[in-house]
């Protein structure tokens, strides 16, 4: 048996690999399925075409070039169905004990016995926080899912990525009177092609205020402090938007017991070509195996990570 914690498209695909090997796994996620999916924003388009997201060899039909939410929510459902996947959602895991062959998972429903353990938890579960006073007034929001309920009010944007841009001009188009704060001299290079013009043009036109290399300072009821090149500036605010980033549950990782390597990422130590972590019998899979560097792995390029695994468990476990 398999334990594979993290039921998002990778986890999927792990429990596919082997299941395909005959070997029997137990999928186990803390939300529902594809979690982190479910919590993007409602209206997001994927960066990658939908062939780039498919998993198992399900073909993903798109009514567009580049699929919707929506249409990615149904398809992973689809999919779960497809392979008969045995996945429990709402369900955490706590603790993760004994060692390989014979490991023990507990979670806050259960208890199960495990030959080997596949982690595919990613990282959207962890905003990367400011660390800035006034961070944590429920006016800040880590997370975003439509522009209405910030029709006509002050918002401010804190990011220069994809996620702010989207963020920044769908509020915009409600309504809203929006303001950017940038880290950097200018928006990512990542920024999604079809739309960097827009957001360019808005800010140029001065619809978007934008200040770049310029940070947070402090967020109060009704206003934000915005350090400047300039100095300090105080602007009105109702809510800010953060999209800062996020990150992999370090305390998760340590509880695992996984090597960290000494790197400015903390990249968890495994093996590039079985997947398998510094803890024997325990693997790795997904945008976890980035650490804090999260545009190195995505749904595209870590689906060969489940294959890889697979073909190292075949043969040295019992099915």
């Amino acid at each position: 048996m398999v334990i594979i914690v993290g039921a998002g498209p990778i986890g999927l695909a792990c429990g596919i690999a082997l299941k395909k090997k005959g070997i029997q796994a137990k999928i186990i996620e803390k939300g529902c399925l594809v979690n982190s999916v479910f919590n993007y924003p409602t209206n997001m388009i994927f960066f990658s075409t939908s062939d780039r997201l498919e998993i198992g060899g399900v073909p993903f039909i798109s009514h567009g070039v580049k699929a919707t939410r929506r249409e990615a929510l149904e398809y992973y459902r689809r999919v779960r169905e497809a392979f008969d996947l045995d996945v429990h959602v709402y369900e955490a895991v706590k603790e993760i004990s004994g060692s390989d062959g014979d490991y023990t998972v507990t979670t806050d429903k259960d208890a199960y016995s495990a030959d080997k353990i596949i982690v595919a938890t990613g990282f959207y579960d962890q905003p990367r926080n400011m660390e800035i006073p006034g961070e944590h007034l429920p006016k800040v929001k880590h997370y975003y899912d439509e522009p209405h309920p910030y029709a006509g009010l002050d918002v401010l944007v804190v990011g220069g990525g994809n996620s702010a841009v989207d963020v920044a001009l769908e509020t915009y188009r409600c309504g809203s009177n929006v303001s950017m704060v940038v880290r950097d001299s200018a928006l990512k290079d990542g920024v999604k092609y079809w739309v960097r013009p827009d957001i360019e043009n808005r800010i140029s036109e001065g619809a978007i205020k934008a200040w770049f290399n310029s940070t947070v300072k402090e967020i109060r009821e009704t206003e934000v402090d915005i350090q400047t090149q300039k100095g300090v500036i105080t602007i009105k605010n109702d809510f800010v938007l953060a999209m800062t980033g996020y990150q992999p549950k370090y305390d998760f990782i340590e509880m695992l017991g996984i090597d960290l390597k000494d790197d400015r990422y903390r990249t968890p130590v495994y093996n590039p070509e079985t997947m398998e972590s510094s803890r024997e019998g325990l693997y790795l899979a997904g945008v976890i195996c980035g650490g804090l560097n999260t545009s190195r792995w995505f749904i595209e390029n870590s689906i060969v990570h489940a294959d890889q695994i697979a073909e190292h468990l075949e043969g040295n476990m019992a099915k």
